[in-house]
């Protein structure tokens, strides 16, 4: 285990996968704060261990689910789903040591994800406000691959200023660039940034203009969400970025709305894909890499208030890992 200088991190919970994805008799393997992971499910649990049999370091994800055991591929040690040794194929007769379990974590499973905590966490999963109101569609969108910093990337949701340039004729119009100020809120908790209005040139599929207000929370370094109203019409998204090391990420996206029942999702999603794209191309060619926390590294304008709380809230945090 790499474990991290600072614990923030370490004891936070990151998505490393959809539920969908992780069915019976299934073994993935997936990567968190630099340390290789292996996903199954021993009937309805989603574990996550080390992806490493303690015997002779070989990838358990590529071994195979037998008897609701994991069986290493290399010499068939078995291991049940607390990640102890159960079978020496070998010696039969012989009591497996405790030293050839494996190293496990804590899991859970909500938003249709599977969250996992390499250390111990002492809050739980941020709560998505919209998860449980019916009047709103839920859509799933990601994975989003990015060869940049976490931090990068939820910098860039929660930046509305780039949006006529990044995103022109979607959610802005270079011809209405101006962004008003706007109220920003902090706290060892998170961050709240109220009443950011931009200009859009179809803000809720009715193909009318208008500008419209956003407001953000930051509830977690890597776990952002937004909300934005148009006339009644009111579209939030929650978003995970899950740091795969310091300078790649994979962002989890989830859309609720509570109209445009008629559009298909295949639509909606494949309109998000399209956004999510531009953001990527750009938050690749950002250098450095990494986030930067002195606030001299970097010019900042006054339409930067909500990022630069963001760097400011992440220094007093403690955060080192995917910054500089």
């Amino acid at each position: 285990m790499k474990f991290l200088p600072e614990p923030v991190l370490f004891n936070d919970w990151h998505v490393v996968g959809r539920s969908q994805d992780l069915q019976a008799g299934k073994v993935l393997s997936v990567r968190l704060l630099e340390e290789d992971l292996v996903l199954w499910r021993d009937d309805t649990q989603a574990l996550a261990w080390q992806n490493r049999c303690p015997h002779r370091g070989a990838r358990l994800s590529l071994g195979k689910i037998v008897d609701r055991t994991l069986v290493c591929p290399y010499h068939g040690l078995a291991y049940n789903s607390r990640g102890c040794c159960v079978k020496i194929p070998a010696h039969p007769t012989q009591l497996p040591p405790a030293q050839a379990d494996v190293q496990t974590y804590q899991t859970q499973e909500r938003y249709g994800l599977v969250w996992v905590s390499l250390g111990k966490p002492d809050r739980d999963i941020p709560d998505f406000s919209e998860w449980d109101d019916p009047t709103y569609r839920h859509i799933c969108c990601g994975p989003y691959h990015y060869r940049s910093s976490g931090f990068r990337a939820l910098e860039n949701f929660l930046d509305i200023a780039h949006f006529p340039f990044v995103h022109g004729g979607l959610l802005g119009d270079p011809e209405h660039p101006e962004i008003e100020d706007y109220q920003v809120e902090a706290s060892l908790n998170g961050i709240t940034i109220r009443n950011v209005r931009v200009w859009q040139p179809d803000p809720d599929g009715t193909g009318q203009a208008a500008t419209v207000t956003y407001e953000y929370q930051v509830l977690r370094p890597l776990t952002a969400y937004f909300c934005k109203e148009s006339n009644g019409r009111r579209f939030a998204i929650f978003f995970h970025v899950t740091p795969v090391d310091q300078v790649e990420c994979i962002g989890w996206m989830w859309m609720a709305m509570n109209y445009a029942c008629e559009v298909p999702e295949a639509e909606l999603r494949a309109a998000q894909d399209k956004l999510v794209a531009q953001d990527i191309a750009i938050v690749e060619s950002q250098r450095p890499q990494r986030l930067p926390l002195d606030l001299q590294a970097e010019v900042h304008l006054a339409s930067d208030r909500a990022s630069i709380a963001y760097r400011k809230w992440l220094k007093q945090l403690g955060v080192t890992f995917g910054v500089t």
